[in-house]
């Protein structure tokens, strides 16, 4: 487990498996942490088609849509417009100690790992990246080209925390938001914020 944190950037993004995100935002809120949540317009429309949840425009809207979605009311929720150049998770002096990109669409995984920075997205993970800021991605694809291998490659070499959204089936999940949990739980563990969601090998 990694050195706790109390500050994260949350960025869902569209590739498929929104729940992924929506379950860490859910159990990042309830051990009361600060989340700043960027989520891109390609996700909007996959959270759509794979849960009930229609995010509204507007961050504010945005905010409260998420909070009745998670059900409670603990932690500290901002959310962030792509082109909030103000916020805080654009620059070093203010971003949070951890980023987590769940789901991370192959597009958005090129744009880290070439350093763009056309969105707030790729900003925020661009500032984690030359801070030496803790930085996970959990991709989301199959299958995956040369182009995809050699990206997350590239940002392993660079620190990165490389997750993929493949679960283990040895805790014999018996529903799909067990399945989500496992890889939830994972990225619990590399933020070292504690979690009972699945037992650990050899438990």
């Amino acid at each position: 487990m990694q050195a706790k944190t109390n500050r994260v950037t949350l960025a869902i993004t569209g590739a498929s498996g929104a729940e992924y995100g929506l379950r860490l935002l859910q159990l990042l809120l309830a051990a009361d942490k600060e989340v700043f949540v960027l989520v891109s317009k390609a996700a909007r429309v996959v959270i759509g088609t794979e849960t009930s949840l229609r995010l509204p425009a507007g961050t504010k809207a945005t905010e409260q849509a998420l909070r009745e979605y998670v059900g409670h009311d603990k932690g500290t929720l901002v959310v962030c417009g792509l082109e909030q150049w103000t916020a805080p998770v654009a620059s070093g002096s203010g971003a949070p100690a951890a980023m987590v990109v769940c789901p991370c669409s192959t597009a958005t995984l090129s744009a880290i790992a070439n350093g763009a920075s056309s969105n707030l997205i790729e900003r925020a993970a661009d500032v984690a990246l030359k801070e030496r800021r803790q930085l996970i991605i959990v991709p989301r694809e199959a299958p995956l080209s040369p182009i995809h291998l050699e990206n997350m490659l590239k940002l392993a070499r660079l620190g990165v925390t490389v997750m993929p959204a493949a679960p283990g089936f040895y805790h014999k999940p018996a529903s799909v938001a067990e399945v989500i949990d496992f890889i939830v739980a994972r990225i619990l563990d590399q933020l070292g914020v504690e979690q009972a969601l699945i037992s650990r090998w050899g438990e």
